[in-house]
């Protein structure tokens, strides 16, 4: 189904809004969903991404064969506040991740040619790793946390991070055999 035709709240064809039809959100929609989440305390910098957000969901629940809601505008505002409300739960998820770190002693020096070598192919292999096997792994094994905490603080499942977790040690794994290290 398409999103044009009629709209309640501001909305219209698509010819009245001098577009192609493809974009779910008219101009009085999209600047509704900038202030809810401006006023949501989203940084002006990520407005942007947040009414893309928007337009996403809305094409996704046009995808799946859903209705368009009856007052778009209205429904467009409700998932900017609750992408709002995301945004302020993944950066006091981020501060925290950071305080903890940052509270971690610091390692002791490795002494020796084989120590220096492990730790160069390691450093390596962690770079070369995703970003979200990376971060398991470096919060598992570095800093030490159970893999409960990991899924608390990443508001992921606990099997998920158990297999971010097995999938980054094998490929570790390969790459130190590969080198030779281990």
């Amino acid at each position: 189904m398409r999103w044009g035709g009629a709209r309640r709240g501001g909305g219209g064809t698509a010819a009245t809004r001098g577009g192609s039809g493809d974009d779910p959100l008219d101009a009085v929609q999209e600047r509704r969903v900038r202030a809810v989440l401006a006023l949501g305390g989203v940084p002006q910098s990520e407005l942007a991404d947040g009414v893309q957000q928007v337009r996403l969901r809305l094409l996704e629940r046009s995808a799946s064969g859903q209705e368009a809601p009856r007052d778009v505008s209205a429904w467009a505002a409700v998932v900017a506040s609750r992408l709002a409300l995301d945004w302020h739960r993944a950066r006091k998820r981020q501060e925290r991740l950071g305080e903890r770190l940052a509270a971690l002693p610091a390692p002791a020096p490795a002494a020796g040619e084989e120590s220096r070598l492990l730790s160069l192919a390691l450093g390596q292999g962690l770079d070369e790793l995703p970003p979200a096997q990376r971060q398991v792994l470096v919060l598992r094994f570095y800093a030490d946390l159970p893999v409960r905490d990991i899924a608390e603080a990443l508001g992921i499942p606990e099997g998920t991070v158990k297999s971010r977790l097995h999938t980054a040690v094998r490929a570790l794994r390969a790459r130190l055999h590969k080198d030779g290290v281990v």
